[in-house]
């Protein structure tokens, strides 16, 4: 395939964007970026977090998945439909009855404001470095299988996808990024079903055949009956319910889509169907992983040892549609997660570390310029990010992403939790920084030597949920009466 061509698809698809960016942002202020004025229809929101909450790392990596973990990862997006449940019916009626911009303020009215910022720095770690390394798997193909052949250094391929972001959430942000995602949905969606029926086609196969050989080879295990195991069927249903309570309602960028909705009956609308929308779609996904070794098998094709490498490795090989198809829907992926993280990070930053909300010093106009500063920052951690990572991209990023989540996002759910549940008291609002530090330090430790320590065990993703339980056991020692 002509690198030339897919470069100027790439460059065609980031023109749609700008012209998105141009209808939205008309006429934007401070509350527009922040909260899209709170008037984004529910359906909307919801069909544009499918992308955000798949993003690059589910594009590539889920597929390349089925080689070593068949479809257990189904039970840890089966657990997703009840933390939706929860993030319905426990989280958003408390962020809208609190009128919130950014999730973090409610630490801060309930515990203090050394908890707050606790919290907002926790989700800024986590989320910079999580959607930093989703662009990177993004780059990291588009260099290696296009852009590489003409030159273009990995390091200028980064920065160029990072401006772009920059000039289209720049004015509009939320706001903006709530209708982009709709678009990067759409074609993460297209490549997906595309590849698939040429992969078929090529197998001489249906669906359901496929599926059916597919079990006989033992390719679609679901479930995996051994306790010590990374995928204990049960171990990855609550895990999943607890990375998506965690990863979803505890994280800003997520829940800033959420409040953009006209009321709370809408946003909890959007979180019933999307709960069941990313089942349908990550069975999809892992049906791609199937069909992908399937096509090795018949035609000698050598896979990658990457398991990140696989899709886009046969998506290239197989003909000149799938791979614009594949082009397309990674460049996508990627940003349905990069562009709101980006907002969001600015967010969390202006109203938790610079106190936008109870600001009266500085005018709107200010406030315009310092929240403009902040999201240049940001653009440039996360460049510094991309890069530095690149030496250290060996096991699949998705696991990855997971292990950063249980460390970071832990401490939000231990805070959280407390808020929520243990009423009439509250910790003392100076040791909340040291045992948020603490617990991902001690759940580290206990990670590295669980075989030895716990007859064989092997901690998965249910590590976020030990991460909370010492978060919150922290608080309850360090608790006092609250007067309030």
């Amino acid at each position: 395939m002509n690198p030339y061509l897919i470069a100027g698809i790439v460059i065609a698809y980031f023109g749609l964007l700008i012209l998105i960016s141009n209808i939205t942002s008309k006429k934007a202020t401070n509350d527009t970026f922040f909260t899209g004025n709170r008037k984004s229809p529910w359906f909307v929101v919801a069909y544009g977090m499918i992308g955000a909450s798949l993003s690059g790392v589910t594009f590539m990596s889920v597929p390349g998945y089925v080689q070593t973990t068949q479809f257990t990862y189904l039970g840890v997006v089966a657990g997703y439909i009840f933390g939706y449940l929860a993030i319905a019916y426990i989280l958003l009626p408390l962020y809208y009855k609190l009128n919130l911009t950014s999730i973090y303020t409610y630490l801060g009215s309930r515990f203090g404001n050394k908890s707050q910022k606790t919290g907002a720095t926790f989700f800024i770690i986590s989320r910079m470095l999580g959607s930093a390394l989703r662009m990177y798997l993004v780059v990291f193909v588009l260099y290696e299988f296009v852009f590489k052949q003409i030159g273009i250094p990995f390091w200028a391929l980064a920065m160029s996808f990072i401006i772009l972001i920059l000039i289209y959430t720049f004015k509009g942000g939320i706001k903006t990024v709530i209708w982009t995602d709709t678009l990067q949905t759409t074609f993460m969606l297209l490549s997906t079903v595309v590849t698939v029926i040429f992969l078929l086609k090529e197998l001489n196969l249906s669906l359901f055949d496929m599926l059916s050989q597919a079990a006989e080879k033992g390719y679609t295990k679901l479930y995996e009956g051994d306790w010590r195991s990374n995928n204990f069927f049960w171990k990855q249903i609550l895990s999943g319910a607890f990375i998506t309570i965690a990863m979803t309602g505890l994280d800003q960028d997520m829940m800033q889509k959420n409040l953009t909705c006209k009321s709370l009956k809408s946003a909890q609308k959007n979180m019933i169907s999307l709960s069941f929308s990313l089942l349908l779609v990550n069975f999809l996904f892992l049906a791609l992983g199937v069909a992908l070794l399937f096509y090795a098998n018949q035609t000698g094709f050598t896979l990658p040892e990457k398991s990140d490498s696989i899709f886009p490795a046969v998506a290239f090989h197989l003909n000149s549609i799938t791979c614009i198809v594949f082009v397309v829907g990674l460049v996508a992926a990627g940003y349905s997660s990069a562009d709101g993280t980006l907002t969001s990070l600015t967010t969390t930053f202006c109203f938790d570390i610079l106190n936008f909300e109870k600001d009266t010093k500085h005018t709107e106009e200010q406030k315009i310029k310092i929240r403009k500063f902040v999201h240049i920052g940001f653009a440039i951690v996360y460049f510094a990010i991309i890069i530095l990572f690149r030496p250290f991209h060996n096991d699949s990023l998705i696991k990855t992403l997971f292990d950063i989540a249980g460390y970071t996002y832990g401490p939000l759910l231990g805070l959280f939790c407390f808020g929520l549940f243990v009423k009439n008291r509250k910790p003392n609002d100076k040791a909340v920084p040291f045992i948020a530090i603490l617990s991902p330090i001690i759940c580290y430790i206990l990670n590295i030597y669980s075989e030895q320590l716990l007859f064989g065990y092997k901690f998965g993703f249910e590590l976020l949920i030990l991460n909370g339980l010492l978060t919150f056991i922290g608080l309850m020692v360090c608790n006092k009466k609250d007067a309030k």
